[in-house]
């Protein structure tokens, strides 16, 4: 007979604690309780916890400190916060800080069922390398091991990068190496669907609610119970539907178009888009609210041109999948046209990467790609020199993102990596340092 999953229970309240204890006892699990921050800590380094619940105020500290003290010494435990209703501030905090995910109270003790069955299916921590995932370079590196932390909570993640650089790959991966692993993954590209019908796509309708509507249809957030909807291009959606999305996410409950009760719903949300969406909120094209309640955690992915290490890795399994497809030997990338690869600047990233090869390969000659063949636009083409004109530079943004960041580059490399000597070194406030080694995936 195996043993027991254990549940760690921190509140100073008896009456909470009892029904904490009570309900999972019904589920089969062996609870330890403390009263206070002190108690738990004594009880974590007892014993070996599968979760902790803990309550955010404590009276000799608060469960953040707990959220806290649990990520620094047992990273492998979930931990999940109980915050009082509407304190939806200390709860971001809390996923902030590493927590699994969070109830309020009143405590409703579907949901709490649901949380801790969740937290249980938590696969054992350690970055996986996923075969979709390809390139061993550091921007990459670092991007395996923020879906593997982040695959361990279920707090909302905005992923931001340009069009064509996998977000919805590290969605998916974020999804996969999660306790949601076994439930939907429904991904939706918010900017396809017709404005007059989204509501009923994302939360489905009742026969007869509108013309066309001649049966009962569930929408998305119906469809990812249990699971995750991944939202894509997220800053393409009207105004109106925002609110209704906000609301939805703020409620864990749908209403159908024409239905007249709401449908409760578990799903974790995941949103990308290729626009900046603070200068979305900034222009008022998108809500405040519904910003702070997605960006939770923002997660970047590069783009192609920051890790041009990764190019020869990338070209060979485009070329060795082509060939597989085609039942023919695969083709060689000549060392010149690998060269004209890593010059480029790629505005479409990896996509436009495959892209390009899919074209060379089918117009090469004997088996070989020249550089001709990538039929590469030179204007992208990156320039280690000044600038001679205007052919050079596709974008002008693009293009002084690209000379600032080598240049901090070099500043933080001559500094062995110090950011406030690099700082100095650039004539730059070391606050302003901090942004831009945030936007350029620095930090």
């Amino acid at each position: 007979m195996s043993p027991l999953q254990k549940v760690l229970i921190v509140d100073d309240e008896p009456d909470i604690r009892e029904l904490l204890e009570i309900t999972l006892g019904r589920m089969k699990l062996d609870t330890f309780s403390a009263r206070n921050l002190g108690e738990a800590q004594a009880l974590l380094k007892r014993e070996t916890f599968d979760l902790c619940l803990t309550d955010m105020r404590l009276p000799d500290g608060t469960g953040l400190e707990l959220v806290q003290h649990i990520q620094q010494r047992y990273p492998q435990l979930p931990v999940a916060m109980i915050t009082a209703y509407g304190n939806l501030e200390t709860a971001i905090n809390a996923l902030k800080a590493g927590a699994f995910d969070f109830l309020t109270k009143p405590v409703d003790l579907t949901r709490l069922r649901a949380l801790v069955t969740s937290a249980l299916r938590m696969p054992a921590p350690g970055v996986t390398v996923d075969r979709r995932l390809l390139g061993d370079s550091l921007p990459m590196r670092n991007l395996r091991k923020q879906i593997d932390k982040l695959a361990r909570s279920q707090a909302p993640v905005y992923i931001s990068g340009e069009s064509g650089s996998g977000k919805e790959l590290v969605a998916r991966l974020i999804h996969e190496q999660g306790s949601r692993a076994n439930q939907p993954f429904i991904p939706v590209n918010c900017g396809a669907i017709p404005s007059e019908l989204m509501e009923s796509e994302f939360f489905g309708h009742r026969k007869g609610s509108f013309s066309g509507a001649i049966e009962d249809k569930p929408g998305l957030f119906q469809a990812a119970h249990g699971g995750t909807l991944f939202l894509d291009e997220v800053a393409d959606l009207p105004l109106a539907m925002q609110v209704k999305l906000l609301r939805a996410i703020q409620e864990k409950a749908v209403r159908s178009v024409g239905g007249q009760q709401e449908t409760v719903v578990d799903v974790r949300i995941l949103c990308a888009t290729h626009k900046d969406l603070a200068a979305e909120v900034a222009a008022e094209r998108f809500r405040q609210d519904l910003y702070y309640r997605l960006n939770v955690i923002e997660l970047r992915v590069p783009p192609l041109r920051e890790r041009r290490d990764d190019i020869e890795s990338l070209a060979t399994h485009v070329l060795k999948r082509l060939a597989a497809g085609s039942g023919q030997p695969a083709t060689k990338l000549h060392p010149q046209a690998l060269e004209a690869l890593k010059s480029y600047r790629f505005p479409g990233n990896v996509r436009e990467l495959e892209n390009m090869l899919e074209r060379a390969h089918t117009l090469c000659e004997n088996k070989q790609i020249e550089a001709s063949d990538l039929r590469l636009a030179e204007g992208n083409c990156t320039a280690d020199s000044g600038v001679q004109d205007l052919t050079q530079i596709d974008n002008l943004e693009d293009y002084l993102d690209n000379v600032e960041r080598k240049l901090i580059l070099q500043a933080l490399e001559e500094t062995r990596w110090n950011r406030t000597a690099a700082a100095q070194r650039l004539n730059l406030s070391f606050r302003s340092m901090r942004y831009r080694l945030k936007k350029f995936g620095l930090d």
